[in-house]
């Protein structure tokens, strides 16, 4: 797992109305309740683990523990021996071991994708989707979808910014991500700590 710890910095934005899905105490895991962004409230404004993800073959993803941020990438190329569903088994792995030594998380954010360059593309996103979303359910971990363009534009002020540019924004920020999956994990963790009054203290752990 590559880690790296940064500081964020808050901004304002206007909230946008996206999907929450969340798992009372005493309900059946596999029955989520979805509900929308009216709903806040399960998101408490004291919530101290964040885990934000950019989902595709290489996962950009961004935690919030307790004021410090860790980002990075994750790879799940399976190799040639092994069978297409071995990177939904590693996916999940990952999660749940960054969940036990970053959290536990209070909420998972991620990337909402409805269209996808290729087939390809859209079933491993739709794969790692649904693994995430059954961890989520599983251990009662509420999780949300940002829309791309949201992301885009609270990073850029632009709704459809390409890569280069969400690059660029978050090295302007102060950040130093690897690669655009990674800026656009820390974007997602930026506007969820924004959204949702995640306003404590930023460490900087440079």
């Amino acid at each position: 797992m590559e880690r790296k710890i940064l500081s964020l910095a808050e901004n304002q934005n206007s909230p946008e109305e996206t999907l929450i899905y969340i798992v009372p105490d005493g309900r059946n895991p596999s029955k989520g309740v979805p509900s929308v962004s009216a709903t806040i409230d399960f998101f408490p404004r004291d919530t101290r683990k964040i885990l934000a993800l950019d989902l595709g073959t290489v996962t950009g993803w961004a935690a919030c523990i307790d004021g410090r941020v860790q980002s990075g990438t994750w790879t799940f190329r399976p190799s040639r021996y092994e069978g297409g569903g071995m990177r939904y088994v590693r996916f999940r792995h990952q999660v749940a071991e960054a969940h036990a030594l970053l959290g536990p998380f209070d909420a998972v954010y991620f990337e909402e994708v409805r269209r996808h360059a290729g087939t390809d593309a859209a079933h491993v996103y739709g794969g790692l989707l649904a693994t995430l979303t059954a961890w989520c359910e599983e251990l009662r971990v509420p999780y949300q979808g940002v829309p791309v363009a949201t992301i885009k534009r609270h990073a850029t002020g632009k709704g459809n910014a390409d890569k280069s540019a969400m690059i660029a924004a978050a090295v302007n920020r102060g950040w130093n991500p690897m690669d655009d999956n990674e800026a656009d994990a820390l974007w997602i963790l930026d506007w969820a700590r924004n959204q949702y009054g995640h306003n404590n203290p930023i460490v900087s752990g440079r």
